[in-house]
C-alpha cells in the first residue's frame, strides 16, 4: 500500500504568540514543523510527503522535502496537497497538521491499519469534561457530552475517494472528515493520544517540549 502523508502549514497561527508563524517557532531544539516531518519521514510505511506552505514560508522547508503552495483556507490548501500527488496517486493519504509536532508512531500505525478496513480513519478523544453554553458570560445551560469527540489528526483515506471529495466540496470545512462525509464518505475513529496535542496559545509549547523530552531523551533534536 503506497502511502503519502500531507503537512499543512499554510497558516498564521497569531494565537500562539511570537513574531512568526508557530510551525516555525522554536520547540525542544528544532522547529514546530520539523518534529512533524520526521515523525513521518522516519516512519517505514510512509513513501512521500507533501508540505503544504504559506507562498511566503516556502523557501524555510526543509531541502529534499517536496513543497507546495496553499490556499486561503485549510480545505483549499490540502486540495493543493492533493493535486500534488496526482501524478503519481499514492493509494492511501494521511492529512496532518503541522501544529501537532509531537504524533507518537503508533498512532500513524492505528490509522493505517484502520484504513485497510475502511475509506477513512481518523484519531480522536471522547470528551470528559462537563459542557456548557453561554452568553454574556453567564452559563446558560449544559450540553450532554455523550458520543462527543476531540478531533486530532493525521486523518486517513483512500486517496481517490479523498480527492473526488475535496472536488466536491461546495464551501468551507473544519477538517477532512467532514469533507468526506459530506461526499458520503464512512469514517472508522481510531483511538487518539492526549500527548498529540495541537500547538493553539503560547503555554502549549511549553507542554510539547516536555512531551518531546520524554519520549526521545534530551536533546531532542538528535531525531531531526
Amino acid at each position: 500500500m503506497r502511502t503519502a502523508a500531507i503537512i499543512v502549514a499554510a497558516g498564521r497561527g497569531t494565537r500562539a504568540g511570537g513574531t512568526s508563524p508557530k510551525q516555525w517557532q522554536s520547540l525542544a531544539g528544532a522547529r514546530v514543523i520539523d518534529h512533524a516531518i520526521a515523525a513521518f519521514s522516519s516512519h517505514p510505511a510512509i513513501n512521500t510527503i507533501t508540505l503544504v506552505l504559506h507562498e511566503d514560508d516556502l523557501h524555510m522547508a526543509p531541502d529534499g522535502i517536496d513543497t507546495v503552495p496553499g490556499g486561503p483556507d485549510r480545505c483549499a490548501s490540502v486540495f493543493a496537497g492533493l493535486q500534488r500527488l496526482t501524478d503519481e496517486p499514492p493509494d492511501v493519504v494521511l492529512i496532518h497538521d503541522a501544529a501537532r509536532p509531537c504524533i507518537p508512531p503508533k498512532l500513524i500505525d492505528n490509522v493505517l491499519a484502520a484504513l485497510t478496513i475502511h475509506g477513512g480513519a481518523a484519531p480522536a478523544l471522547p470528551v470528559t469534561d462537563a459542557l456548557w453554553t453561554g452568553a454574556e458570560g453567564r452559563v446558560t445551560g449544559t450540553q450532554d457530552r455523550a458520543r462527543l469527540f476531540r478531533a486530532q489528526t493525521p486523518q486517513g483515506f483512500r486517496f481517490p475517494e479523498l480527492l473526488a471529495a475535496h472536488k466536491a466540496c461546495a464551501g468551507a470545512a473544519a477538517d477532512d472528515v467532514e469533507v468526506a462525509r459530506q461526499a458520503g464518505l464512512d469514517v472508522a475513529i481510531v483511538e487518539g493520544d492526549e500527548d498529540n496535542l495541537k500547538i493553539t496559545l503560547p503555554a502549549d509549547f511549553a507542554r510539547a517540549e516536555r512531551i518531546l523530552e520524554s519520549r526521545y531523551g534530551h536533546p531532542p533534536r538528535q531525531r531531526i
